[in-house]
């Protein structure tokens, strides 16, 4: 039986792994593309332990690479439950490497990403509601429909039926562009 209400700590998830070479670019660093691969996996697991069913991933919504991620660190991935609607669900992930030899940890990356919950139709379906407990909690939650509210009136204003360019011509003086007609 699926749950009314879950608390975050009932859907969290944590994964480690150590970081090989064949994890790194041509530069030495961790690939950005295979910690984007994990977030995917984690926050798949997150969703779908909330919600008990299948999930697919509907947006990455921020993804902040702060710290570049060395071969040989242990890298941590904690992911919860920071917003859900009817059947949508953002999952928050901090990303920390670890140098095992001296235990010295750093903060890489954080990231959001909307997850939603399917059949087995493939249809969306209702995900249990969320348990908030601390002021971090709310704050994440308060976050998450602002940026929920941000996307939506971004996808609004730069709409290619209303958009006017000639409100945008100033930006050639601000910025690194030049615009010929």
């Amino acid at each position: 039986m699926i749950k009314k209400f879950k608390t975050i700590e009932e859907s969290q998830v944590v994964i480690s792994e150590l970081m090989l070479p064949s994890h790194s670019n041509f530069n030495g660093k961790i690939h950005g593309g295979y910690i984007l691969s994990l977030l995917d996996q984690i926050a798949f697991a997150c969703a779908s332990k909330h919600s008990q069913t299948y999930c697919v991933t509907a947006s990455v919504d921020t993804v902040d690479f702060l710290s570049p991620i060395e071969i040989g660190e242990l890298v941590t991935m904690k992911a919860s439950v920071n917003y859900v609607g009817n059947s949508s669900m953002v999952i928050g992930i901090r990303v920390e490497a670890e140098t095992i030899q001296t235990g010295e940890k750093k903060h890489c990356n954080s990231s959001h990403i909307t997850m939603v919950a399917k059949d087995s139709k493939g249809k969306s379906v209702q995900v249990p509601g969320l348990i908030l407990k601390t002021d971090d909690d709310i704050r994440r939650f308060a976050k998450s429909l602002r940026r929920k509210v941000m996307k939506k009136n971004r996808k609004q204003e730069f709409h290619d039926t209303d958009f006017i360019s000639e409100e945008y011509l100033h930006i050639q003086e601000l910025d690194n562009v030049k615009i010929e007609r």
